[in-house]
């Protein structure tokens, strides 16, 4: 199969674009041919060494854990699926190895669900990740209730456009951070826009004089300091940047793969509550282009990777 693998840690020179063997299938794994791949930070994080003192590297390592494609082939004790069926997965190991960014990927049954048919190839491709993000920190940490107001910084980025929505799902007043480029995208999310940078807590104000019921830190920096200054619990704080949190009494998150809460996503999805905005897709051999566009930090919505 082909595939995109590193031999060793680097920059984007030690993205290869090669042929690998195909993937052995364990007895709980299915087959995917992979269609599409979404490109998240921490893809780029493991190919430069920063998540090495979390998770065991084996080279020639296959990156991405993105996955949306067909079903070929089942493992002997798999009853879940059959082959053609269409899947979306966040198939993440507890190593790294047998990524995504490939033309197949062995993906054990607790990592997929069934792909939502209102999204294209692309847009469920990179759904997976950035979706359990977003519903696990507001859905699983916060807890957020129909009625309360949500902040959301960076609520233009991969997470903070899926997670508008999922608030907005629940019943929930959104104000997001962006920008002024990305004010139009979120107010078309159903966000309410305000510009991040100095003085945040008191444009936050402007909107919501009482401060806001919870808050979901996506960028790091002073974000979950100006939170705490707008929730009057910070047990309603998460944050996936910045470890801190934990010490104010909030919550750290970290996605785990779930084929329940993918599977509500993929309800989202269908029933018209949840989209996901893609703004670039890249042929799976330009995959190191697609990462460095994706460390910018400065994308709109999400990029992917279309495996032909």
């Amino acid at each position: 199969m082909k595939a995109i693998a590193i031999h060793r840690y680097g920059g984007p020179e030690v993205v290869e674009y090669t042929e690998l063997p195909d993937p052995k299938i364990g007895p709980d794994s299915v087959l995917v041919r992979v269609r599409a791949a979404g490109v998240n930070p921490v893809d780029w994080k493991i190919r430069d060494g920063h998540l090495d003192g979390m998770l065991d590297a084996h080279f020639p390592l296959v990156m991405g854990f993105d996955c949306a494609g067909v079903v070929q082939a089942v493992g002997g004790g798999v009853t879940e699926y059959r082959p053609g069926d269409e899947v979306i997965g966040y198939v993440r190991k507890d190593w790294v190895e047998h990524g995504t960014y490939a033309e197949l990927v062995a993906a054990p049954v607790r990592t997929l669900a069934r792909k939502p048919a209102a999204l294209g190839w692309a847009q469920a491709g990179g759904l997976p990740l950035a979706g359990l993000t977003a519903h696990q920190a507001l859905v699983g940490a916060l807890a957020v209730r129909e009625g309360e107001t949500v902040l959301v910084h960076a609520a233009a980025g991969g997470v903070g456009c899926l997670a508008v929505q999922i608030a907005k799902a629940r019943g929930c007043r959104v104000i997001g951070t962006a920008s002024e480029r990305n004010h139009h995208f979120l107010r078309g999310l159903g966000a309410e826009p305000v510009a991040h940078g100095p003085g945040l807590a008191d444009r936050v104000r402007e909107l919501a004089p009482g401060g806001v019921d919870a808050a979901l830190d996506l960028v790091g920096g002073d974000a979950v300091e100006t939170s705490a200054e707008l929730v009057a619990d910070p047990g309603r704080i998460a944050s996936v940047a910045d470890y801190r949190v934990a010490a104010l009494g909030g919550h750290y998150v970290w996605a785990r793969p779930d084929h329940a809460d993918l599977t509500e996503l993929a309800r989202l999805a269908d029933d018209g509550r949840l989209t996901v905005p893609v703004v670039s897709t890249f042929p799976l051999s330009q995959a190191a282009s697609a990462q460095a566009l994706n460390a910018e930090g400065r994308t709109r919505g999400k990029i992917v990777l279309l495996v032909d």
